[in-house]
């Protein structure tokens, strides 16, 4: 993994292989990421553009940039910002992967999150628990305690 630092606006974090990891809503490419849930990221597929957009607006989102600027990651967060969050819509363009994005990614999330003391950060994978394991989750302690709540009921 390469070391990081702080963009000067405050909100993103510069690798020193070009790559950098930004907060900013207005960087976030919304065309782009609605193409690669709907299209290739198998828990949304179909997914309207719509829908997209409001669950970006009620979240807090993440964005990895090449070293050309452009949008190569994507990963928001659910949050309440006080006892609560859930990582989800987490993706890597298939061009980019194999870098290490992703666990970049989820150890921004992570630290971003940090400061708001949160109880508990979710999150629902089928295959990838060995990379979120790298930044500290671990399988849920007591699944029996859990419940959903589906649209399919």
């Amino acid at each position: 993994m390469t070391s990081t630092t702080r963009s000067e606006d405050g909100n993103g974090i510069q690798g020193t292989d070009g790559y950098g990891i930004d907060t900013d809503p207005d960087r976030i490419d919304i065309t782009l990421v609605h193409h690669w849930l709907s299209t290739d990221a198998f828990w949304a597929l179909g997914r309207s553009r719509d829908l997209v957009e409001r669950s970006m607006h009620g979240s807090l989102n993440f964005g990895v940039y090449g070293p050309d600027g452009a949008q190569v990651a994507y990963a928001r967060v659910v949050t309440d910002r006080a006892t609560f969050a859930w990582l989800c819509d987490v993706y890597v363009d298939p061009a980019h992967r194999g870098r290490g994005l992703g666990v970049r990614l989820a150890t921004a999330v992570r630290d971003h999150l940090a400061p708001y003391g949160l109880k508990r950060t979710l999150l629902a994978t089928l295959d990838a628990h060995e990379l979120y394991a790298k930044v500290g989750f671990v399988p849920v302690p007591d699944p029996e305690g859990l419940m959903v709540l589906s649209a399919e009921r």
